[in-house]
């Protein structure tokens, strides 16, 4: 049994959702042979998972999204650091109920990865996503040595609002590490920097950004990518239209301007975890994460378990919160069948505050019908 879920998102991380599903599991086979291998698609949780699969927890002081010292964390095995930008950057580095669409600074994320380098990483997986920013990247780049500058030779302001009056971008003080260490840019989104489909569009508005703001956001990261192309060319513009660029505020451009190479979260971090090598003996793959729908398709962490083990040939079922995808649907992901707490506690709020128990509960059912069966099978 290989339990492989990410996290219910406000109920439980990754590593509480194998355990409950392990603890009800047991309930029907008290000597069940379990593995657990929390996941994550590059989002929030990408530390914890590394450091359950084995990886050292490292912290270090960084700027928060306001600018604020705040202690994040990042994950290092041998010379492969895995960062997570949400860690410095992300909407939960915000005072409860606070949103700065405009003046969110990535500069925390840029400091992450220059303490990933001082640790000595040749291997930098990057996963993007929870972003309270959407400065494209350019507060990390300043963090690691960059220069943005308006016309009058001081640096812009903080944030994607800042980028409306730069005049000027000096890259030629990047830290010269960058250029030796294999950067990956890990996301569950491949959306462009600008435009209809790129960051401000589509994901400010969940940074609490106005109409206004999103157009304003859209006119400056254009401007911002215009500047880049007279600094270093015509890759900055070609760049900006490339897959991943548009990831979590645009930081995917900044991460691809020094050389990152874009791949889905969920196929890197299961590479690093070690996936493979723990499907090999698993009979029956348990996945999941709070919400399993229509974007569970479209790279996230339940989707890209149950490809990989499909190709296995592994039989693969899914615990959720909620579920909002048909049995058709399921099917075409690889999952056999979907197990939503909703089935067990009909009351969503119990399901979010009282998640841990009911989760335990539903995870003794897909023993029942999974396990019981396959033991009796086995008997005859």
């Amino acid at each position: 049994m290989l339990i492989a879920a990410d996290k219910f998102k406000g109920s439980l991380t990754a590593v509480q959702v194998a355990e409950r599903v392990t603890a009800g599991l047991r309930r029907v086979v008290p000597d069940l042979e379990v593995e657990s291998l929390p996941v994550a698609d590059g989002g929030d949780g990408t530390v914890a998972a590394a450091v359950a699969a084995g990886f050292e927890r490292r912290e270090v002081a960084v700027a928060g999204p306001l600018g604020q010292e705040i202690t994040a964390a990042f994950a290092v095995r041998a010379d492969t650091a895995v960062v997570e930008m949400a860690e410095a950057s992300g909407l939960q580095r915000l005072p409860a109920g606070v949103f700065a669409p405009l003046t969110a600074s990535t500069y925390g994320s840029g400091e992450l990865l220059r303490a990933a380098l001082d640790a000595g990483a040749r291997t930098i997986v990057f996963g993007v996503g929870g972003s309270a920013t959407t400065d494209g990247g350019a507060g990390m780049l300043s963090a690691l040595g960059a220069r943005f500058l308006d016309a009058d030779g001081e640096p812009v302001a903080p944030g994607g609002e800042g980028l409306a009056d730069l005049a000027s971008a000096d890259l030629s003080g990047l830290d010269p590490r960058l250029a030796a260490v294999e950067f990956i840019l890990a996301s569950d989104v491949d959306n462009p920097l600008t435009g209809p489909k790129g960051a401000p569009a589509v994901y400010g508005p969940q940074k609490g950004a106005s109409p206004d703001d999103v157009e304003a956001l859209d006119g400056a990261l254009a401007h911002y990518a215009k500047v880049l192309e007279e600094a270093v060319g015509a890759k900055a513009a070609e760049y900006a239209v490339a897959p991943g660029a548009g990831a979590a505020g645009g930081i995917g451009y900044g991460a691809l301007l020094v050389g990152a190479t874009f791949r889905p979260g969920i196929e890197v971090m299961l590479d690093v975890l070690g996936f493979a090598p723990a499907l090999e003996w698993a009979d029956l793959v348990i996945t999941g994460e709070g919400s399993l729908d229509e974007q569970t398709l479209h790279g996230k962490a339940p989707a890209g378990v149950a490809a990989a083990a499909r190709a296995k040939d592994k039989e693969v079922v899914a615990v959720c919160g909620r579920l909002a995808l048909p049995p058709e649907a399921l099917g075409r992901a690889g999952i056999r069948r979907a197990y939503p707490l909703t089935d067990a506690e009909p009351d969503i709020q119990k399901c979010i505050t009282e998640a841990g128990p009911i989760l335990e509960n539903v995870a003794e059912q897909i023993g029942r019908d999974f396990l019981i069966r396959t033991r009796a099978g086995s008997a005859g």
